[in-house]
């Protein structure tokens, strides 16, 4: 497995298998990031989502929606889309940091923790559904 650097992303495939994205951490941003290159559109997330998404995913104790929308869309109460906006999470509001691009939550971060061991994650053509692993 890749070990998540800039020089050896992750290469992941969204949930339905239709797009290839690469991830790496940024370490040295500030706040941690999360990069997320799909094609020419860099979309980036606060690098603490991994941990904070598997903690939520192992409270809420069985399958959740991912919800995936695009920023200017709104999410759905209760999926990790919604959960990655919510103002109850553990960062009180949006994971993103790059305006315009901070939606797509639920697309691009469950197949990272499904490839890093800490989730199931469905692979549907829609309506994807994701649980955590211990």
């Amino acid at each position: 497995m890749a070990e998540g650097s800039k020089e050896d992303p992750w290469e992941l495939t969204t949930a339905p298998g239709t797009s290839a994205y690469s991830m790496w951490r940024d370490e040295a941003a500030d706040p941690p990031t999360l990069v997320c290159q799909v094609g020419s559109t860099q979309l980036k997330y606060q690098l603490r989502a991994v941990d904070d998404l598997h903690a939520w995913l192992l409270e809420q104790g069985d399958w959740v929606d991912v919800g995936a929308a695009d920023e200017q869309k709104p999410a759905a109460d209760g999926t990790v889309e919604g959960w990655g906006r919510s103002e109850d999470n553990p960062v009180g509001g949006w994971y993103g940091l790059r305006k315009g691009y901070r939606g797509r939550f639920g697309m691009y971060l469950p197949p990272l923790l499904e490839a890093l061991g800490k989730v199931e994650l469905t692979h549907e053509k829609r309506n994807n559904k994701v649980r955590a692993l211990p």
